[in-house]
This record gives C-alpha cells, structure tokens and sequence, in this order.
C-alpha cells in the first residue's frame, strides 16, 4: 500500500513490519499458483551454493547469486501483471495480449542475462579442468 500523501515521515516500525507481511502472502501465493515461479525458486536453491562456490570474488558472487535472483523478481511481477489483466476478464484484448507477452519477454530477457553470466563467469573454470 503507497504511504499517506499527505506525510512525509518514514514508515514505522509497525507499517515496516505490515510490509513484510504483505510481501510474506505476495510469495506464498506465487509460490502456490505459479508452477514457473517454484521452478525458478528450485533453480535458486540449486545455484546459489554453487554460485557462492564457484565465485572467486564477491563480484562473481553477487552476479552467479543475484542474477536468478532478479528471474525470480521479474517472475513475480509478470504474475502480478498477469493477475491484474485476468481479473477484468476473460475476453482477448490486443493490449492485455501485448502487456502479457512483455511480461513475459522481460522474464526471458533476465533468464538469457543469468545463462550469460554463468556461461562467462563458471565457463572458464568448467574449460580449465
């Protein structure tokens, strides 16, 4: 929920702790009706050990840990844009088709950048053997 227009103090503790709850349900559904969204939080589990094994630096790290990090993000926001275009029905819309497909290409787009950087960073290695 946005904050109140009419503050410009920070949240507190409480509203922080409403945000995270918030955020808690947001996974938990994806989590239950999104079969993409729990294979891409399989694929996290499986890769971040590595990633965090594999990486010679904390760069190499962040970018093998992060990058299904961010597939997972922009999975939950294509499902969210997903939701929002089902919930005013059924019927076929040239714009509803189109935000759907551009969800859907920007989770493809950060899946490609993942392959990249494991290809570029653990590729080496894999050679070197």
């Amino acid at each position: 929920m946005a904050d109140n227009k009419d503050s410009m103090m920070p949240r507190g503790p409480r509203a922080q702790w409403q945000a995270m709850i918030w955020s808690f349900q947001g996974l938990r559904a994806a989590w239950l009706v999104e079969s993409s969204f729990r294979t891409e939080v399989v694929m996290f589990l499986v890769l971040a050990p590595l990633g965090w094994y594999l990486g010679q630096t904390p760069v190499e790290q962040v970018l093998l840990i992060g990058s299904p990090m961010l597939v997972m993000a922009a999975e939950l926001l294509n499902s969210a844009i997903e939701a929002l275009i089902d919930r005013y029905g059924p019927e076929q819309h040239e714009l509803a088709g189109r935000a759907k497909d551009m969800g859907s290409a920007a989770v493809f787009v950060l899946l490609v950048n993942m392959a990249m950087c494991w290809a570029l960073i653990v590729g080496p290695q894999l050679l070197a053997v």
